[in-house]
């Protein structure tokens, strides 16, 4: 059952073609299992470790910096991305929840949203190319995919959804005090695993994590009166951002 459950939370991050034609695959069960992300921000950074390796030595810092960015992005089908782009946008406009909430849901980006996704690639791709050290590069990838995943978790079981529909499953789901504690303790313990040799970097990137998250509902909360599926989109691209940007 453990096991369905996880594929299902990967079919859901990622692209990979595991679980989606089970029922596990349902948003219901998808968001009752949320506190397993962290163990999908696991799986994605170990399959970035041949990319890593190859774009530094074939390429200059900055071309493996654009290309391990990009394999980021597509592994999780770029709906993170989107959904930055849609809170900028989002946060941007003037007016009301329900103005903001139109301007979000519209099929087009505007020109915030242009601007954060922009900004988003060159912080990504120059964070990466500052990381001289490879082995500090992979501890640094791997926990910051780890931690951007806890930060999704954290803040659906800390916010309420500011509208009703997909978002709400996530927060109602997560309020469990079980199910967080669950979820803390397995990022805890894949930090120490992944950064025993500098645990330091490990908790530095937690830390950050959790602060990011938090100012993050606090935003939302002004705007939106809550969280939304975008903001939980958005928190996991801050959020791994921030945390290569703590490791330069």
């Amino acid at each position: 059952m453990v096991f369905r459950n996880v594929l299902g939370t990967i079919a859901f991050l990622t692209i990979l073609p595991v679980g989606r034609s089970s029922q596990n695959f349902e948003i219901e069960n998808i968001s009752k299992n949320m506190f397993w992300f962290p163990i999908i921000g696991l799986l994605i950074g170990f399959l970035t470790l041949p990319v890593i390796v190859a774009s530094t030595y074939f390429f200059n810092q900055y071309i493996a910096g654009f290309i391990i960015t990009i394999f980021l992005l597509v592994i999780t089908g770029i709906h993170h991305t989107d959904a930055l782009a849609d809170f900028v946008d989002g946060i941007m406009v003037k007016g009301n929840k329900e103005k903001k909430y139109k301007v979000m849901h519209e099929p087009t980006i505007g020109s915030a949203g242009a601007v954060a996704i922009s900004g988003y690639l060159l912080g990504m791709t120059l964070a990466i190319a500052s990381i001289t050290s490879i082995d500090r590069l992979i501890i640094a990838i791997i926990i910051s995919e780890i931690v951007a995943k806890y930060s999704m978790v954290l803040q659906a079981a800390y916010s309420n959804s500011a509208w009703e529909g997909y978002s709400s499953q996530f927060t109602k789901n997560m309020k469990p005090k079980k199910k967080i504690a669950i979820a803390t303790a397995v990022t805890i313990f894949l930090i120490i695993l992944i950064s025993y040799s500098n645990l330091i970097v490990g908790f530095q990137i937690l830390i950050l994590g959790i602060i990011c998250c938090f100012i993050i509902i606090y935003i939302s909360n002004r705007n939106f009166g809550g969280t939304s599926g975008d903001v939980m989109g958005a928190t996991n691209e801050i959020v791994r951002l921030v945390s290569l940007i703590s490791v330069t």
